[in-house]
């Protein structure tokens, strides 16, 4: 597979040719700044209709902190894929680890979360980011995340 750089801005459509996950696991709407090897900053757009709300809580919705995490995580996949070659058809991403997690602000339909992700190291297939997740510049939730690159053959085996 040949290399291309990623653009510093992905729409919708370039994160679907990356990333497998699809409605209505999928956290990122756009990334809007990406530097490779370094750090990248995306937005989600939180909606009513996302399936979450039903439950989580009826009549007074929360984004739950879990899927603040995993946007986080996604955000973070996009950023590996300027780190070297890979082909998006065979590759998974995995949480391997999830530190120092602290929620500071609730997350309701109507906010736009940013979600800014910094490189720290990598270890083999082991990633290591410092995440945090915002709203209107308040600070929603933030972790060390650790994203495991794993290469499948087409068959997901």
């Amino acid at each position: 597979m040949e290399h291309k750089e990623l653009p510093s801005t992905l729409d919708i459509q370039q994160i679907l040719s990356l990333l497998p996950h699809r409605y209505p696991i999928l956290l990122v709407d756009r990334v809007l700044e990406l530097e490779a090897h370094k750090r990248i900053r995306a937005l989600k757009n939180v909606t009513v209709n996302e399936p979450a709300f039903t439950g989580h809580f009826p009549g007074r919705p929360v984004m739950p902190g879990v899927l603040i995490l995993e946007a986080l995580a996604q955000t973070a996949a996009l950023l590996t894929f300027a780190d070297e070659p890979r082909d998006p058809s065979t590759t998974l991403y995995y949480y391997a680890g999830i530190d120092g997690a602290r929620f500071k602000r609730v997350v309701v339909p109507g906010d736009q979360l940013i979600l800014d992700v910094t490189f720290e190291r990598r270890m083999r297939d082991i990633f290591k980011f410092t995440a945090k997740a915002s709203v209107d510049g308040n600070v929603a939730a933030e972790a060390t995340l650790m994203c495991a690159v794993k290469t499948t053959d087409s068959a997901g085996v």
